[in-house]
């Protein structure tokens, strides 16, 4: 059985994309990062996976699972 590949928020040239990891290709693009990351959580709310938000330079800034994390969060507040 394959593991579904987590959704990546990421910034293009003109404003905002979702791709699932491992591909160049967008999922969907979006003016706003707000828009990006509302469809990005969606679909990895949808599929179980990890959901990671780049910032404008590239770097991860943030990441969000939606499955069956391998290494849940310590404190108990989320």
């Amino acid at each position: 059985m394959s593991k579904s590949k987590g959704q990546y928020v990421v910034p293009t040239k003109d404003g905002w994309g979702v791709r699932k990891e491992g591909s160049d290709k967008l999922t969907a693009k979006t003016e706003t990062k707000a828009e990006a990351l509302k469809i990005g959580t969606s679909i990895a709310k949808n599929q179980n996976t990890e959901l990671t938000i780049l910032g404008k330079d590239g770097k991860i800034q943030n990441k969000n699972s939606f499955g069956n994390d391998p290494n849940p969060p310590h404190d108990k507040k989320h």
